[in-house]
Formats: C-alpha cells, structure tokens, sequence
C-alpha cells in the first residue's frame, strides 16, 4: 500500500460495534470481565484499550512492523525497550545520541549494572571491533540530533546480526513516512 494511502487508511478498519469508518476515542477506565482474571480482550485504559490498539497497529503497518506500541512519550519508550537489557548487558551508543538516552543510561540504568560504551556509529571497522560478548544491542540515532549526522541503518545491521545482536533506532527526526529501519534490517 502506497505510504499516502496507509496514512489514511492503515491500522484498524472502523469500528466494528458501531459501523464508524474511524475508530472512536474510548474514555472508559475499566471493561466488563465475565469473572476474575476473564477479560473481554482489555481490562483497564491504562494497559490498552480500542482506540489505543488502533493507534498501535496504524505505526506498526507505518513501519513496516508486525507489532507497534504507544508510549506517553519517548523517553517512556527508549526506558522500556532499555528495561529489557539485565545487570552485565553492554549496550553500544552511538556518539550522537540523544542526550536523554545518554542521561537514561548513565543516570538509571547504570546503576542496575546495564553498561554502555559511547562509539563513533559511522566508522563501521571502529563498531564492529567494538562489539564482545557483553555487547548485546547498538543503539543509534539517525539523522542524530542536534548535528543531524546520518550513520548507514543497513550497515549497521548487518553488524548486529553478524554478533547475533539487537540494533535499536531512534528515528525520531525521519518518521516512518521518509525512513523505515525495520526495512533497512
């Protein structure tokens, strides 16, 4: 589907209940259970709802993904994907990236033993030398702000999965309507 067309029409089609071609915005708190630990599909707004789930589905068909999720904000999404790393994980950082990342990492997730080394992402040799068996993600920003410094996706990916690593993407300036990552590897 052209990225025009899935702008308007990808995600969720309508809403079932009512006919409505766009989904409605749910202001409910909680859903009916038909019993404790029974859910109808959603259980409180806070953990998903319909509208949400629309919004979700809309950015994964936009990046080319099978899943998407929302957060309140990006720093609330680089906190969760980074929560999955444990004490001993090394992640590579990019020199240009974010200076909240960096804080994040350096302030909170340092102390949980999640240690981070800052690399110059645009010099291949110099990343790939830098991956060990403690690295477990590169973690870049491209164009990077504020300098706007463009480091190769697909290079990059190709490092990861070379070390069997994950590569995460902050494609905050581009959007998935000019850059889709997950498409570049």
């Amino acid at each position: 589907m052209n990225m025009n067309t899935l702008l308007i029409h990808g995600g969720i089609d309508g809403d079932k209940h009512t006919g409505a071609v766009s989904v409605p915005i749910y202001q409910t708190s909680t859903y009916k259970q038909s019993s404790l630990g029974k859910s109808s599909g959603y259980e409180y707004s806070r953990t998903g709802n319909p509208t949400r789930h629309a919004l979700e589905k809309l950015i994964a068909d936009l990046e080319g993904a099978k899943y998407g999720f929302a957060f309140a904000s990006g720093m609330a999404a680089i906190t969760a994907v980074l929560s999955l790393f444990k004490s001993g994980d090394k992640i590579i950082i990019s020199s240009n990236i974010y200076g909240g990342t960096f804080r994040v990492l350096d302030k909170v997730f340092n102390n949980f033993g999640i240690k981070y080394e800052i690399v110059e992402t645009r010099d291949l040799s110099l990343l790939d030398s830098k991956v060990g068996p403690s690295v477990k993600a590169i973690f870049i920003e491209t164009p990077a702000n504020p300098l706007m410094n463009v480091t190769d996706i697909e290079a990059v990916s190709k490092i990861a999965k070379k070390h069997n690593i994950y590569l995460i993407v902050d494609n905050t300036f581009m959007t998935p309507y000019l850059q889709r990552p997950i498409l570049l590897g």
